[in-house]
């Protein structure tokens, strides 16, 4: 069966980034098993001949009411599919989805019947909000990033941007690849509204959002740059990490260090 990729470079490419992504979760162990998930809302490059494509798949229901999604186009990472294997075969491993006009289900238009994660209501949630704020932000990823995932297991860090200011002041680069910092949300149940709602209020401050005891949710233009949020967040705590196991408390950048440093990139104070 011919593959809506073909001939389509731009959505290509963007499917591609999603496939290259997942190899890097799966390398860096942040998705075991089946673990997390990616969302992409490709609408741009949905051309007339996609949106005349029949459904595939039966009409699901998202379970929330989300009216800035109407006639909205996804990719999305398949329930129980693995990281692994969605790098190799992105179109065998997740699926291109259609909003409906009642803003309230989604049918698979294309390449499989491949069904959505079962977060998919906290992504589309996430999608909603980022649209009705006019955000230019279209890809979001949940990983299980190991050393961040280990310091929410500490109710220091779970503090209102204690973990944000050590990760920040571990490498400067840090703070100027993600300067708006890591939002915190207590644990709430996976895929639920709660947790939906909880990760929609952090975004109005933060770009990665920390869920306690399980992982992390990024938002950015492309899949690539929320990723690479996550990954800059991690390397700062793996060097907290390492320089607690040399036995010392790492000094880090003084506040004067990075009130210089937001100055000299113009970042936020």
């Amino acid at each position: 069966m011919k593959s809506v990729l073909e001939n389509r470079p731009a959505l290509a490419a963007e499917v591609e980034k999603v496939a290259e992504v997942a190899g890097y979760l799966w390398q860096k162990g942040w998705a075991e098993r089946n673990g997390g998930n990616i969302t992409v809302n490709i609408t741009e490059y949905i051309d007339d001949e996609i949106k005349s494509l029949p459904a595939i798949s039966e009409v699901y229901q998202i379970g929330a009411v989300l009216p800035h999604l109407k006639g909205c186009y996804f990719y999305c990472k398949g329930t129980n599919m693995r990281m692994r294997d969605l790098a190799r075969r992105p179109m065998e491993n997740g699926s291109i989805i259609r909003i409906l006009d009642d803003c309230a289900s989604y049918v698979i238009i294309a390449d499989n019947v491949v069904k959505p994660t079962s977060e998919l209501p906290s992504h589309l949630s996430v999608h909603n909000y980022l649209i009705s704020i006019g955000s230019p932000y279209k890809a979001s990823v949940h990983t299980h990033p190991i050393e961040l995932v280990a310091m929410s297991h500490s109710k220091r860090f779970l503090e209102k941007d204690v973990a944000t200011k050590l990760l920040w002041s571990m490498i400067p680069e840090t703070k100027a690849f993600c300067p708006r910092g890591l939002g915190i949300v207590p644990y709430t149940l996976p895929g639920s509204v709660e947790l939906a709602d909880a990760t929609i209020a952090e975004l109005a401050d933060y770009d990665v959002v920390m869920w306690e005891k399980h992982g992390v949710f990024a938002v950015d233009c492309d899949v690539m740059q929320a990723f690479d949020q996550i990954d800059v967040l991690n390397k700062s705590a793996l060097i907290y990490i390492a320089a607690k196991s040399m036995g010392f408390e790492p000094e880090g950048m003084s506040d004067e260090q990075m009130r210089e440093m937001s100055v000299a990139f113009n970042l936020p104070k």
